[in-house]
């Protein structure tokens, strides 16, 4: 029984199939609807297999490659139609050079011209933004160190384009020593390639004569001390005591004292050395120096092996020769600044 029950149920399920589609019969339907509707769908079928597979295969294939121009030393727009033929972009970053010609062209370029790939890739760029200065600026009025270092500073990434002419002219003026008078080229001057500056600087106010001090007798220190108050220039010898000499002071000078002379010529000092005490060291300290166009300060400092800094004197000096005698425990350093950079380092007594 229930067999011939599943037989019935089955058959009333395909009749309502035949209801759906309108048909109560297969018999019913016309053999040519019935082809065309089979040959549409297997054709339905066949296309979206087709599509799926061409779809595969493109996203295998990936983009198109491309070779990278040579864009170099060509205006920016040039370059960017050039990239855009390619179906290249770009990535710009700017940079001075040290011609001023330069401004707005390609730099340089990566990847190198010539080099393969894909469609799309950014291309990175350098632009100029052409020299760091293109014009001689006014220095007039300022002070000729700290130009020298502001232009050093200006072309610090590139070659340098604006130099000063060494040396200077110097004249004595009201206006401060190191202080610019006059400049040329002008300001305000196109650069258009590489320039030297040639200043007039001042050497400051022109000095009075000065009163040469009495050393004869003094020690190193007090000797030291009247040569500061007095501004003369000096230079020292040193010798052994002869005679009734007395050792460890100034035992001549030239000019005698209170002669009036010009501040840049020095005084010649003769020190007689003492003998060496055990511990201590003797010597006359010297240096060779430029000769400054105005006087610089300078300082001589002695660094003792127990610790310790001491100025044993500080001066306006004009340059050439730096003397000063010493009597310094051993191991003793001396080291020489001039405006506040040291110029020379040494062991007393090597």
């Amino acid at each position: 029984m229930t067999g011939i029950h599943s037989i019935a149920e089955t058959g009333a399920f395909i009749m309502d199939i035949r209801s759906f589609f309108s048909f109560r019969k297969l018999d019913q339907l016309d053999p040519r609807h019935l082809r065309l509707t089979i040959v549409s769908l297997v054709s339905v079928i066949v296309l979206m297999a087709v599509s799926a597979v061409v779809a595969f295969f493109l996203t295998l294939k990936g983009e198109e490659q491309t070779l990278v121009p040579d864009v170099c030393d060509l205006e920016l727009s040039s370059a960017l139609i050039r990239l855009q033929e390619k179906e290249l972009y770009p990535r710009i970053s700017l940079r001075f050079s040290d011609d001023p010609e330069t401004r707005g062209r390609i730099l340089e370029q990566d990847p190198l011209p010539g080099a393969i790939v894909k469609a799309g890739r950014r291309i990175s760029l350098v632009v100029s933004r052409g020299a760091a200065q293109d014009k001689i600026g006014d220095y007039v009025g300022q002070n000729l160190d700290e130009v020298k270092l502001h232009l050093q500073t200006v072309f610090g990434s590139t070659r340098q384009l604006i130099t000063v002419r060494e040396p200077s002219v110097y004249v004595f003026d009201p206006s401060p020593a190191g202080t610019i008078l006059q400049q040329s080229p002008e300001p305000e001057t196109q650069l258009s390639g590489p320039v030297q500056l040639a200043f007039v600087v001042s050497r400051g106010p022109e000095k009075n004569l000065v009163k040469v001090p009495d050393l004869a007798g003094l020690g190193l220190s007090e000797a030291a001390l009247q040569i500061e108050k007095s501004g003369v220039a000096f230079t020292f010898s040193v010798r052994p005591a002869e005679g009734k000499e007395k050792s460890g002071v100034v035992v001549t000078q030239m000019p005698v004292p209170g002669t009036l002379q010009d501040p840049a010529t020095p005084v010649s000092i003769v020190f007689s050395l003492p003998a060496a005490a055990d511990g201590m060291v003797t010597g006359l300290f010297s240096q060779e120096l430029p000769e400054y166009p105005y006087p610089l300060k300078a300082v001589l400092f002695a660094e003792k092996p127990a610790g310790g800094r001491t100025p044993l004197i500080s001066v306006e000096h004009s340059g050439r020769l730096f003397t000063l005698p010493y009597v310094l425990p051993t191991g003793t350093v001396l080291e020489l600044q001039v405006l506040n950079r040291v110029v020379a380092r040494v062991e007393a007594g090597k």
